[in-house]
């Protein structure tokens, strides 16, 4: 019964570009399978109501579907789509941005013994499960408040803050805590995630981003592979080809130029990673995307 209401709410209250009127609330609707894209996850609560997500990151693929969630703690590069959706059953999600302050607001408020133990080390920086009743619960009374303004204003802060309650209490806690966490591995390697994001045109020594980290090499190493499935260099990379991409789909003739934008200094090479991370050379998927022109599905929800 939760999810028929759930799924009437993101069909009424869904727009093309995915916002609602209260803030860090998303709502998706898919009418047409796409071949996977790539974007960028955000740091997001991303609840699926009806049809199917599958998102790769590195090596490790997740897929999702109806009453179930993913969280992601760290902005990664993941490539994903909705499996299977069309205008007589299109896919339904809804996605709330989680903010590290909130987060570490919620942990400081929390009394002693009242969060989950967790293991130590990094989680990964996503994690998908079913979601519980009490979270599904929340997430429709937060919907409701979009038909309802003057409830909004005060109810939305306190729903939104419930929802995190129930994630850094659910299964996945020691994903969403360590969002909040400033001194926690998981926000070390975001530090490092996020200065690769902004140079990754430049090379660099693995061992000046473990410096960076306040890790030794091999704790950053291990910490950085856990949350993100991926190398350093892997993680670089796959930044550099997203550019590409998004650059190439505004001039497909200067694949020379556009290479060398993005930090290769050898054009052949970055064809032919280019090729094996899409499946085609780039002039050639420039053209495809401009004959087959879609918006590329956000990773969340």
């Amino acid at each position: 019964m939760r999810l028929g209401e759930l799924r009437g709410l993101l069909s009424r209250h869904a727009r093309p570009d995915a916002g609602t009127v209260i803030e860090d609330l998303l709502i998706s609707k898919v009418e047409k399978s796409a071949p996977p894209s790539p974007s960028m996850s955000g740091t997001v609560l991303a609840l699926i109501a009806q049809g199917t997500k599958r998102i790769a990151l590195g090596d490790r693929v997740y897929e999702y579907g109806a009453g179930q969630y993913l969280v992601a703690s760290v902005d990664l590069p993941v490539t994903g789509h909705f499996v299977d959706a069309g205008p007589e059953r299109p896919a339904l999600g809804v996605g709330l941005i989680l903010r590290p302050a909130a987060v570490a607001e919620l942990l400081l408020a929390a009394a002693p013994g009242d969060l989950p133990p967790v293991d130590g080390g990094a989680p990964s920086g996503i994690a998908v499960s079913d979601a519980p009743d009490e979270l599904l619960d929340a997430v429709i009374r937060l919907l409701r408040l979009i038909d309802k303004p003057r409830d909004r204003t005060v109810l939305a802060s306190l729903i939104k803050r419930e929802i995190l309650w129930r994630l850094v209490t659910g299964e996945q806690s020691a994903v969403v805590r360590q969002l909040g966490l400033a001194d926690s591995s998981l926000t070390h390697i975001a530090r490092t995630v996020r200065w690769i994001r902004e140079h990754y045109r430049q090379s660099f020594r693995v061992q000046d981003l473990a410096q960076l980290s306040g890790m030794s090499l091999s704790a950053f190493y291990r910490n950085f592979q856990a949350v993100t499935a991926m190398s350093p260099i892997q993680f670089q990379k796959q930044i550099r080809l997203q550019e590409a991409r998004l650059l190439l789909a505004t001039d497909s003739n200067d694949v020379t130029g556009v290479s060398r934008h993005v930090g290769y200094d050898s054009p052949s090479q970055f064809s032919r990673e280019y090729r094996r991370q899409f499946g085609v050379p780039p002039s050639q998927d420039a053209r495809q995307r401009e004959s087959t022109h879609h918006t590329a599905p956000a990773a969340l929800p």
